[in-house]
């Protein structure tokens, strides 16, 4: 029997053989290496496909392993030729699924070098925010780094009564080795969070 065979070697479930054969109809058969064999020596056989029509068919391998493919003109012209050609399309990627969030401590951020201050005292975080925003957003937030061992610069936990406002913001930002700005209308209508937003930005343009 006139017919050409495409051995596709190791195959994953899920791949597309992809068959173009020249005329109009063809038997086409994907088949694994025990059937292939008995394919090609006259025997009962299983396979997938059939008589195809159009081109290009496409018939998916149904489960890892070593696959054929057979293109013949059985029960058609006599004399006819075979002319074909298959390829192989990966099948899909495998469901992505999304990482839960993990612990901060598997996370390694080169700490840009800052100073202490006179208690010894640096930050990770400088949390830059207005007061509408303080129950909603900064101290939900602050409560968070917090609990994962960041040290946070946080108003309500380093004022006191008598302490200079402004000394006590340069001190923070000097001394904090990130910022954090929580942008709100509220946030830009204000002076205080203006002038901590400026320090920030000042250190950015300075490198550090």
């Amino acid at each position: 029997m006139n017919f050409q065979q495409y051995d596709l070697g190791q195959q994953k479930r899920g791949s597309t053989a992809i068959v173009n054969a020249a005329g109009q109809r063809r038997n086409v058969r994907l088949m694994d290496s025990s059937n292939f064999s008995a394919y090609k020596n006259g025997r009962k056989h299983r396979f997938y496909g059939g008589l195809v029509q159009r081109s290009p068919y496409r018939v998916t391998i149904p489960r890892d392993g070593h696959w054929y493919v057979t293109v013949d003109l059985q029960g058609m012209r006599p004399g006819a030729r075979v002319r074909s050609a298959v390829r192989v399309e990966p099948g899909a990627l495998p469901l992505a699924r999304s990482s839960s969030p993990g612990n901060l401590s598997a996370f390694r951020v080169e700490r840009p070098p800052v100073s202490a201050d006179d208690h010894g005292r640096t930050w990770n975080v400088f949390i830059s925010h207005a007061g509408e925003d303080k129950a909603s957003i900064a101290r939900p937030l602050y409560a968070a780094l917090a609990g994962y061992g960041v040290e946070v610069w946080f108003d309500e936990a380093e004022l006191r009564i008598g302490d200079s406002l402004r000394r006590k913001i340069d001190q923070g930002l000097a001394r904090s080795a990130f910022g954090v700005v929580i942008c709100s209308e509220a946030f830009f209508a204000k002076g205080w969070p203006q002038y901590e937003l400026d320090g920030i930005i000042t250190r950015i343009v300075a490198g550090e």
